[in-house]
């Protein structure tokens, strides 16, 4: 059925629990897993509070601490389940065509992806990248609520 799913990750509880079906759903059918989280770069004006007191060096420093965390967590659970899994920490100015372009790229069958991540402003500003990513995709994508 599928070989290696992509499971996407902005540290939110809801895509922990897009982590916890997606690897479960790897395991049940054997296929491997790549975890991505995707970080906008550095602008001088954005929505996001803590953005707004950065410098672009500290900026840079606090996103890759959090997309550390972020893919941490997903190489974690599918250690404990036993399952094969790298972690790509992404750029780009568009998540979702980040993660529809990773997916492509590293011959991933199958997206599982939280159905919202952003809250407040930010969500209204750049919408649901679950949206785009359904939208825009040619591979089949999994969205867990």
């Amino acid at each position: 059925m599928y070989r290696h799913i992509l499971i996407p990750t902005d540290g939110s509880e809801l895509s922990g629990k897009a982590i916890q079906h997606g690897i479960a759903l790897a395991k049940s059918v054997g296929a491997k897993v790549t975890g991505i989280t995707v970080t906008v770069p550095f602008h001088v004006f954005a929505t996001d509070p803590d953005t707004l007191t950065d410098t672009p060096a500290s900026y840079r420093t606090r996103v890759a601490a959090a997309a550390a965390k972020y893919l941490e967590k997903i190489k974690n659970v599918a250690a404990a389940a036993g399952i094969t899994c790298d972690a790509i920490p992404v750029e780009h100015e568009h998540p979702y065509q980040a993660i529809i372009d990773t997916a492509k790229d590293n011959g991933c069958d199958l997206i599982v992806m939280a159905s919202h991540g952003r809250r407040g402003l930010s969500a209204l500003v750049l919408g649901s990248e679950t949206v785009k990513v359904l939208t825009h995709s040619t591979i089949p994508v999994l969205v867990c609520r």
